[in-house]
């Protein structure tokens, strides 16, 4: 299909006004334009019953972790959300719109995690705090009245990357016990030589120089590239691991990679749901502001949700 008319509006809008790639930035001004444009195009943040940060332990010093209550219900599942930014930008402000809806829609309390940015702190810091973040929530469900067996983890982009690998590293260490992994869009191969990839130019895009851009913040050497935990897409094995949800945009250089790890986790047993959203391009997801699919995506993610939490009326 051809770009979405939506898509083609948004990018005319950033050529009149000379919106440069964030990779010719500073670390600094991208950090900035990325948080300034997702919440611009986030739409109005959906009011909750609360939200609450806490300071928590994590592996290299204290994480600050936000929870977003739809209500003040009792024994609620939990949705472990991680942002996207290519593991260098991004914030818990990134996905705060993202959170809101998705409490609401899901009828679950959302969970982001403040995770270390690379390339401060390259891999695998991200992936450790991110895994410490849900092992502290599971264990501390009952006083957050939450229920500690219906605990979920997704995430958008680089987020869809470190969600894929927390539950790869809770295989591993025996927990905690995930209900569902909700992957939009998600890095998952490092020098990922795909269609996709190679089809990515436009400057007014998230393209293949985006790619690896973040990948080289992120990894400190190309041999880290290799780690599972870093490209799920290599790990030998991906069975027993949560029933999925992949979603991923036609215009996107992640879109091939995103659904070869669908079809990878389905050839090993895991129960896995793709939706491919065509004429989209990379970051809608965070666009539901602006992108009617946007809005449409986040609506079955939630639906997804509700059917792996059993609050659907299915179990």
């Amino acid at each position: 299909m051809p770009l979405d008319p939506q898509v083609l509006a948004l990018l005319a809008r950033r050529a009149e006004a000379g919106t440069p790639p964030l990779y010719t930035l500073t670390l600094d001004q991208a950090r900035a334009a990325d948080l300034a444009a997702v919440q611009a195009a986030g739409g109005a943040p959906e009011p909750v019953h609360s939200v609450t940060e806490l300071e928590i332990p994590g592996p290299d010093g204290p994480l600050t972790v936000r929870l977003y209550r739809p209500h003040d219900g009792a024994g609620l599942p939990a949705l472990v959300y991680l942002f996207g930014g290519g593991w260098t930008l991004g914030s818990l402000d990134t996905c705060d719109a993202i959170c809101r809806r998705l409490a609401n829609a899901a009828d679950c309390v959302t969970v982001s995690i403040g995770y270390r940015h690379a390339p401060e702190h390259p891999f695998p810091a991200a992936v450790r705090d991110c895994h410490a973040g849900t092992v502290w929530l599971a264990g501390h469900a009952a006083e957050l009245g939450l229920d500690p067996d219906r605990i979920a983890i997704g995430g958008d982009s680089a987020g869809g990357n470190l969600a894929a690998a927390v539950t790869l590293l809770a295989r591993r260490e025996g927990g905690p016990a995930l209900r569902h992994q909700l992957l939009v869009y998600p890095n998952t191969a490092y020098r990922a030589d795909t269609a996709s990839v190679r089809e990515s130019e436009d400057p007014l895009l998230f393209n293949r120089h985006s790619v690896d851009w973040y990948w080289g913040h992120y990894l400190k050497a190309e041999a880290d590239g290799e780690d599972p935990l870093a490209s799920p897409l290599r790990a030998e094995d991906l069975s027993a691991l949560p029933p999925a949800t992949v979603i991923t945009a036609e215009y996107d250089p992640l879109r091939d990679e995103g659904e070869a790890y669908a079809a990878a986790l389905a050839a090993a047993g895991v129960p896995t749901v793709t939706r491919r959203y065509d004429g989209m391009v990379h970051g809608f997801f965070a666009m539901a502001g602006t992108l009617e699919a946007g809005r449409e995506a986040q609506e079955w993610a939630a639906g997804r949700l509700r059917a792996a939490f059993g609050t659907d009326g299915s179990s």
